[in-house]
């Protein structure tokens, strides 16, 4: 069949073959299909989907158009964990060090932030001098020495994604759950793991809003995994508010290595520890997690975590004195505090919302070339369920531009409701999905 004649079998609710598929997704990572005819075709997807078996083909297919890491002389369990994306989510940063310091491998692919939601890489990029840019042969020699490594996708490691993911940015099809999970689990995938654990999101900050739809995606991945002889489990998390307290490339940093030093308790540490401990039981072949909650517990306490992130910072050309001395790490010319304009329970925090005006104030990016401030953002004092007194501190905004900083101020107070009743905060973790089957 000719491209034109694919595309319209999809668009009419046919079913591709796996060989067709293979032939389309070929086309277009060497560029002899057009970005257009692409177009088409993901937004054929996106109204039509994919069955089980064209996922898994579409998948693979996407897997094999560039380079697979090869980390069979890593002898060890190869293990990572990926995130849909959220406001202020730094687990990637605290769970890494934590999992290599129990003594098993995480090479771990990131990506950047993009729209209301922050990136591993930018955040790794704040600490002076670190590198996410590394030669497949660097990327292995310090996963060997450390136990984990950060880095960003190569030009040659599934290139078909990395164009697919950029059209379906620009042409309204970001979306489609087949695209997601295809391109979620082709870049993991050819990351040579044993086992990847999911985080993923659901909510107002989240780019699945409702909990059915996340666990549809959770699901589909889950099966992708299975399908290509990976362990594979799923966690469906809340994120109706920001994550920590922390937001903003550098300030999250400083969140993360506060968790990791010991010193900060909150929904942050809870579901990095929580994924961390699925991670080590994975590697270890438990179903039962007490074991591996108390061991991420230990590292934590003897310090191990923390030497640990101080390890792969230094290995990646970063300065390690700045995860202790954080006058070192970028800094705001500009800080002021925005308090509580009455008394009453804060009863929600517009995730979206606060992630988009971190992006105006220049800790984001809306499309991919844009630049970023990494000494901008807010840390909050006070999140959902917290009882507070006109004059409260509610955020603290760091910020380079006063006229950035004057056009969010009431665009940040406006997303806090009051009420006057007490409200319990949300549960993070909603559900774990295995298989065929979820639990809670």
């Amino acid at each position: 069949m000719t491209v034109y004649e694919l595309i319209r079998k999809k668009r009419d609710g046919q079913r591709l073959s796996s060989e067709e598929i293979r032939t389309f997704i070929q086309g277009y990572a060497n560029e002899t299909i057009p970005d257009y005819q692409a177009s088409a075709m993901a937004m054929a997807i996106f109204f039509r989907g994919l069955s089980d078996h064209e996922l898994m083909a579409w998948t693979r297919a996407m897997l094999e158009s560039g380079d697979v890491f090869d980390l069979s002389k890593v002898q060890g369990y190869k293990v990572d964990k990926h995130s849909t994306g959220g406001v202020g989510d730094k687990t990637s940063l605290i769970l890494a060090p934590i999992v290599a310091a129990a003594g098993y491998y995480v090479p771990m692919i990131s990506g950047r932030g993009l729209g209301h939601t922050g990136g591993t890489l930018d955040k790794l990029e704040s600490i002076p001098g670190f590198s996410t840019n590394l030669p497949t042969e660097r990327f292995q020699e310090i996963l060997q020495t450390c136990g984990f490594v950060m880095a960003g996708q190569t030009r040659n490691l599934v290139p078909a994604d990395r164009k697919l993911y950029a059209l379906r940015d620009v042409t309204a099809t970001v979306e489609s759950i087949p695209l997601i999970a295809s391109s979620i689990m082709s870049k993991k995938l050819a990351e040579d793991i044993n086992g990847l654990v999911l985080d993923v999101k659901f909510g107002d900050g989240a780019f699945m809003k409702d909990i059915d739809k996340a666990r549809e995606l959770a699901q589909k991945l889950v099966s992708i995994g299975l399908y290509m002889h990976k362990e594979v489990i799923a966690l469906l998390t809340d994120m109706n508010q920001p994550l920590g307290t922390h937001i903003g490339n550098s300030l999250e940093v400083v969140e993360s290595c506060e968790v990791l030093r010991g010193r900060v308790r909150n929904d942050l540490s809870d579901l990095s520890f929580h994924l961390a401990a699925e991670m080590i039981a994975m590697a270890r072949g438990d179903k039962d997690l007490t074991d591996a909650h108390k061991r991420v517990h230990e590292l934590i306490a003897n310090g191990a975590a923390f030497r640990k992130f101080q390890e792969i910072v230094t290995a990646q050309g970063g300065d390690p004195r700045s995860l202790e001395d954080y006058s070192r790490l970028p800094q705001a010319r500009g800080v002021t505090v925005l308090t509580s304009p009455s008394d009453g329970y804060i009863g929600s925090i517009s995730c979206e919302k606060v992630g988009r005006l971190a992006v105006q104030l220049g800790a984001g990016r809306e499309r991919v070339e844009d630049g970023i401030d990494p000494a901008v953002g807010f840390i909050f004092h006070n999140k959902v369920g917290a009882k507070v007194q006109r004059g409260d501190h509610l955020v603290t905004v760091y910020y380079n531009d006063e006229a950035k900083m004057e056009t969010i101020r009431d665009g940040l107070l406006s997303s806090f409701r009051f009420q006057e009743e007490p409200i319990e905060p949300p549960e993070l973790i909603r559900e774990r999905v295995i298989g065929e089957t979820n639990s809670p």
